[in-house]
C-alpha cells in the first residue's frame, strides 16, 4: 500500500494587533501550551514557542493534511478567544491580521529552537518590526510596507 510521508517544519511569526503589549508573563506559559493543543488538534506539533509582550514565534511540524493558512487561522482565532477568557485585562486582545511563515530544514531545527528561546533577551536590542523586516529580506519575500503592519 502506498504511503505519503511528509516532514515539514515552519517558523511562524505574528504580533498582537498594533503590537500592543498584551501577552503578560502570567499567561505566557499557558498560552503556548494552549497553542500546542491547537496544533495537536490539527495533527501538527508545536516544537518551540516564545515571544515578548507583543508577538510570538512558533516552530511547528506541519501535518500533511492541513494548509498553513488554516493552521495559523485556527491558532490565532482559538488562542484569541482563550486569552479573552483570562480576565478583564485581556478583553480587547487581538492578533494582527497577517503573519510571516518561513520554511525550516531539518538541519536548522536546533538553531531555530535556540533563536526562539532567546526572544526576550534578543528584543532588548531590536524591535519586532526591524526583526520581521530582517526575516522578510533573509527569505527574499517581496512585501509592501503599507500592508505588513496592523
Amino acid at each position: 500500500m502506498a504511503q505519503t510521508l511528509v516532514n515539514l517544519y515552519v517558523h511562524i511569526i505574528f504580533s498582537t494587533k498594533n503590537r500592543k503589549n498584551l501577552i503578560f508573563p502570567e499567561i505566557e506559559e499557558e498560552l503556548f501550551s494552549y497553542i500546542g493543543g491547537i496544533a495537536h488538534n490539527n495533527r501538527s506539533k508545536l516544537i518551540a514557542a516564545n515571544g515578548t509582550a507583543n508577538h510570538v514565534y512558533l516552530l511547528v511540524s506541519m501535518s500533511k493534511n492541513i494548509e498553513l493558512s488554516e493552521l495559523v487561522g485556527d491558532i490565532k482565532r482559538d488562542s484569541s478567544k482563550w486569552i479573552k477568557s483570562k480576565g478583564i485585562a485581556y478583553r480587547t486582545f487581538q492578533w494582527q491580521d497577517s503573519y510571516g511563515a518561513f520554511s525550516v530544514g531539518y538541519t536548522q531545527l536546533d538553531d531555530v529552537k535556540k533563536y526562539i528561546a532567546n526572544q526576550k533577551r534578543h528584543h532588548v536590542d531590536i524591535s519586532f518590526e526591524d526583526e520581521f523586516r530582517y526575516f522578510l529580506n533573509k527569505y527574499d519575500v517581496e512585501y509592501d510596507e503599507r500592508y505588513v503592519w496592523d
